[in-house]
C-alpha cells in the first residue's frame, strides 16, 4: 500500500497549524515556616499585597492564603482552609488575582463558612459568580442620601432610633445585654416584606462566637421563618483567625451581589440588603493575632494603629446607591461588645465614630426588667426622622421628650421630694412611656401598630391605666384595630399620617376604653 508524500505533507501541516504553544508561566515560591494560620514564603518576589496565593500540599489538594506581609526577601500570608495541610518545603503558586468568594441566590437559607463552602450539612453550594472580598467602598457620586425606612419592629428603636436603609448603625453594650436579641429581631421583622419590592436579604456573620451560640441562632431564624431570606457566614472561636478576620467581608460581598444586581434590566429579586456582624470586637482580636503572627511592627500599618481602617473599609461599604446604580441599599449593624460598660474605649471609640448613629443596650436597665435594654439617652440615629412614615414622626416627637423629663423628675423623686400635680403627671405618663417600650423577645410590631400604641400613650389616653396593666391594654387596643376598629387602621395604613385624623382616633381609642376590662 503506497502513501502519498503530499498526503502526508497536508496531515503534517494540518498537525502543526493546530498546534498551539501555550507556556503557563507562574511564579513559585516555597514554604519556610507555617503555624497557626501564618505562612512565610520565600521565592515570591513579585507578589502584591492582598494577591491570592495557592498552596500545593500533600496529596494533591490546595489550600488558599493571602499575602499579608511584604518583607525583604520573604513574604508573610495567611492561610484560609485547613492549615494543618500546609508543610514546611510546599511549592506556592501566585495566582495574581484578589480573595474572592461565591455569590448568589443559592446561598440562601444556607450556613456557610467565610470561603462560601458549606457546613449546615446540605449539598454543596455551587454559584455561577463570585464577588471580591475586599474591595474599594462606592464614592459619593454612586450613592444617594438615606430616607428609606429599615423597620426594627422595636418599638424603642423604630420611634427614637430610627435606622435607613443604606446605614451603619452600631449595637454596643455589655456582654449578655441582648445585642445579638435586637438584630434578630430586626432580620425577624424584614419577613413581612420578603416576596415584595422592598425585600430585604439578611446575612449574619458570626465572628468568635461559641458554635452552640450559632446553632441556636440558626435554630431561631428557622422558627421564626426567617432562613429564606438570610445567610448565615459563620467563623466560630475554634475558626482560625485569618477566617476569623475575614468573615466579616465575605459576609458583605455575598451582599454587594444582591445590592448592585437592582441595576440590571430584567432583574426583580431583592436588591437590599442587612449585614449583622456579630461582632467586630472579636474580628480585632483575630487581627491581632494576625499582626503578632506576622511580627508587624505597631504602628500605622500594623494593629493597634490601622484597626480603625480594619472596621472602616468594611463599613464604608454600607450604602444607599443612586437611582441610575439601581437605587440598592446595604444596611451595616456592627456589634461590639464593651468591659464594664467603657464605651470611650480604643476600639468602641473607632466604631462610633465610623457609624452614623448607635444603640446602647445597658446592664442595669437589663437587671430592672426593661427588655429591650436599650438606653434611649445615650442612644442616637444621625439619619433620624428621614428614616420614619409621617405617622411615626407625629408621635415618636413628644415621646423622647416625655422620657427625658420622666429621667429628670425620677431623680427628685426618689429624694422624697414633694411634686406638684403636673410634675407628678409627668412622672406617671413616663412610667407608662416606659412599660410601653417594653417588648419580649423575638415579637417584633408592624410599624402601624407601633404608631397606635404611642399615640394613644402620648395623647393620655393610658394615663389612668394601672402600669402593670399598660401591655395588656395595648395588646386589647391592637386587637379591637385588626377587627371592629380596622376601617379606622386601614384609613391610616394608607395615609401614613395621623394628620386631619387625630380626633377621630381619639374618639375611637376612648370608646375603646370604656368596655375595656384589665
Amino acid at each position: 500500500m503506497k502513501i502519498k508524500t503530499d498526503e502526508i505533507t497536508s496531515v503534517i501541516k494540518q498537525q502543526i497549524e493546530s498546534f498551539s504553544s501555550q507556556l503557563e508561566v507562574s511564579e513559585v515560591g516555597q514554604v519556610v515556616e507555617v503555624g497557626d494560620g501564618i505562612a512565610r514564603i520565600y521565592g515570591l518576589s513579585s507578589a502584591m499585597a492582598g494577591e491570592l496565593l495557592e498552596f500545593q500540599c500533600v496529596g494533591g489538594k490546595t489550600v488558599t492564603g493571602q499575602v499579608m506581609n511584604l518583607e525583604s526577601g520573604i513574604v508573610g500570608a495567611a492561610l484560609f482552609g485547613d492549615p494543618t495541610l500546609v508543610r514546611e518545603g510546599d511549592t506556592v503558586k501566585a495566582t495574581g488575582r484578589l480573595l474572592e468568594v461565591p455569590v448568589g441566590p443559592e446561598l440562601l437559607g444556607r450556613v456557610v463558612d467565610p470561603l462560601g463552602n458549606a457546613i449546615d450539612g446540605g449539598a454543596p453550594i455551587k454559584t455561577a459568580q463570585t464577588g471580591k472580598v475586599d474591595i474599594v467602598a462606592p464614592g459619593i457620586s454612586k450613592r444617594q442620601p438615606v430616607k428609606e425606612p429599615l423597620q426594627f419592629g422595636i418599638k424603642a428603636v423604630d420611634s427614637m432610633i430610627p435606622v435607613g436603609r443604606g446605614q451603619r448603625e452600631l449595637v454596643i453594650g455589655d456582654r449578655k445585654t441582648g445585642k445579638t436579641a435586637v438584630c434578630l429581631d430586626c432580620i425577624i421583622n424584614q419577613k413581612q416584606y420578603w416576596g415584595t419590592p422592598d425585600a430585604v436579604v439578611c446575612i449574619y456573620v458570626a465572628v468568635g462566637q461559641k458554635e452552640s451560640t450559632i446553632a441556636g441562632v440558626v435554630e431561631t431564624l428557622k422558627k421564626n421563618g426567617a432562613l429564606d431570606y438570610t445567610i448565615i457566614v459563620a467563623a466560630g472561636a475554634s475558626a482560625s483567625a485569618p477566617m476569623q478576620y475575614i468573615a466579616p467581608y465575605a459576609g458583605c460581598a455575598m451582599g454587594e451581589y444582591f445590592m448592585w444586581k437592582g441595576k440590571d434590566a430584567g432583574y426583580t429579586g431583592p436588591k437590599h440588603v442587612l449585614c449583622v456582624y456579630d461582632d467586630l470586637s472579636k474580628q480585632a482580636v483575630a487581627y491581632r493575632e494576625l499582626s503578632l503572627l506576622l511580627r508587624r511592627p505597631p504602628g500605622r500599618e500594623a494593629y493597634p494603629g490601622d484597626v480603625f481602617y480594619l472596621h472602616s473599609r468594611l463599613l464604608e461599604r454600607a450604602t444607599k446607591l443612586s437611582a441610575e446604580n439601581g437605587g440598592g441599599s446595604l444596611t451595616a449593624l456592627p456589634i461590639i461588645e464593651t468591659q464594664e460598660g467603657d464605651v470611650s474605649a480604643y476600639i468602641p471609640t473607632n466604631v462610633i465614630s465610623i457609624t452614623d448613629g448607635q444603640i446602647y443596650l445597658q446592664p442595669e436597665l437589663f437587671a430592672a426588667g426593661v427588655r429591650p435594654a436599650i438606653n434611649v439617652g445615650i442612644s442616637v440615629s444621625r439619619v433620624g426622622g428621614n428614616a420614619q412614615i409621617k405617622a411615626m414622626k407625629e408621635v415618636a416627637g413628644s415621646l423622647r421628650l416625655d422620657l427625658a423629663a420622666y429621667r429628670e423628675l425620677e431623680a427628685f423623686a426618689q429624694l422624697g421630694t414633694e411634686l406638684d400635680a403636673a410634675s407628678q403627671r409627668q412622672l406617671d405618663r413616663g412610667a407608662r412611656m416606659v412599660e410601653l417600650l417594653k417588648q419580649g423577645q423575638y415579637t417584633p410590631f408592624d410599624v402601624i401598630d407601633q404608631c397606635l400604641g404611642l399615640f394613644a400613650a402620648s395623647k393620655g389616653i393610658m394615663d389612668d391605666v394601672p402600669v402593670a396593666k399598660v401591655r395588656q391594654f395595648e395588646a386589647d387596643l391592637l386587637a379591637w384595630f385588626q377587627g371592629g376598629g380596622s376601617a379606622l387602621r386601614a384609613k391610616l395604613a394608607d395615609k401614613k399620617s395621623f394628620k386631619g385624623m387625630e380626633d377621630e382616633f381619639i374618639a375611637a381609642m376612648k370608646q375603646f376604653k370604656t368596655g375595656w376590662r384589665a
